[in-house]
């Protein structure tokens, strides 16, 4: 490990130079398990931290050359529904870089528990093709900690660089539920819209849990377990919100180009094993849907590169 004393990264990481902010250079990703339970740790008053900061670390995490496991992406590809290719498919490098965000986020110095974040929304860019033989620069770090009318929430920039630029750029918003003041009031009862009509029915089997945590390296129990579900207030375990995009973008595989934005908000936990409802508009806009109530699972839109 070893500081980086020179960095800086382009505005909002645009193509262009890759990451150079002042930062933490490590020699490897991290394993995924210390980091969990680091962060189960620390939730216990005895053993967490006396007191927590109230902002969040300057600090970026750097892995430089990765290399992508060309056994591990076929893994990934069949969980997710992608097509075996060279090419890296838009999800692939946040999952490379979640490592760094659970380093990241695990530290004692965070500012938010990491248990019990919960993940609302995910933005990907990007801006090329990635060929999976190309090693890839990874960089990670946390910004924008704001108040939410239902806690805290804070954004995870996420960017991958080959041969000096960005390539892939992702950003996941986390939220921290916690009592607030607008706690108790009452919400917004306009009738949601009907959901679009089905492209697609798929049934979401319980071992999508179990399969996506051995290739994506997040293992939360709640995807996993029916007993940790419950704990946090789920009757069974839910699907992980990146798969469940990944699952969309693999539907629309052959149709998007090399570069685009795409958005999604993850607006309620897919149960598992269940049936959802998948929809797509020309344009592109899609979702997830619960097919009996109508509800929205994930709601998401493809666009042109944008920060």
């Amino acid at each position: 490990m070893s500081e980086l004393p020179n960095a800086t990264e382009g505005p909002h990481g645009e193509p262009g130079r890759a990451p150079e902010k002042s930062g933490v250079e490590l020699a490897a990703l991290p394993a995924a398990g210390p980091l969990y339970r680091r962060a189960a740790i620390g939730l216990a008053p005895r053993f967490g931290p006396a007191r927590r900061a109230d902002r969040l670390p300057e600090t970026e995490l750097l892995v430089r050359e990765v290399a992508v496991d060309r056994e591990h992406l076929a893994a990934y590809d069949r969980v997710c529904g992608f097509r075996l290719a060279d090419a890296l498919p838009p999800t692939y490098p946040h999952v490379l870089a979640f490592p760094l965000a659970l380093r990241l986020m695990s530290a004692p110095e965070f500012p938010l528990p990491m248990v019990g974040l919960v993940h609302v929304a995910n933005r990907i860019t990007t801006y090329r093709r990635v060929d999976a033989a190309e090693p890839l620069d990874l960089a990670v770090r946390a910004v924008d900690l704001r108040p939410h009318d239902r806690g805290r929430q804070f954004d995870v920039v996420c960017t991958a660089s080959a041969g000096g630029e960005v390539v892939w750029r992702g950003v996941s918003t986390y939220l921290r539920r916690e009592r607030t003041a607008a706690d108790g009031g009452r919400r917004d009862a306009t009738e949601r819209p009907a959901p679009p009509a089905p492209t697609a029915l798929w049934r979401v089997d319980s071992r999508v849990g179990r399969d996506y945590a051995r290739v994506s390296g997040d293992h939360n129990p709640i995807h996993t377990s029916r007993i940790a579900a419950r704990l946090f207030g789920f009757p069974r375990p839910i699907a992980h919100g990146m798969w469940s995009k990944a699952r969309c973008l693999a539907a629309l595989e052959g149709r998007l180009p090399d570069a685009y934005t795409v958005d999604v908000a993850f607006k309620l936990p897919v149960p598992l094993p269940g049936t959802v409802a998948f929809s797509a508009t020309p344009g592109w806009s899609f979702g997830l849907h619960d097919p009996s109530r109508g509800r929205p699972y994930l709601l998401g839109e493809v666009a042109a590169p944008r920060d």
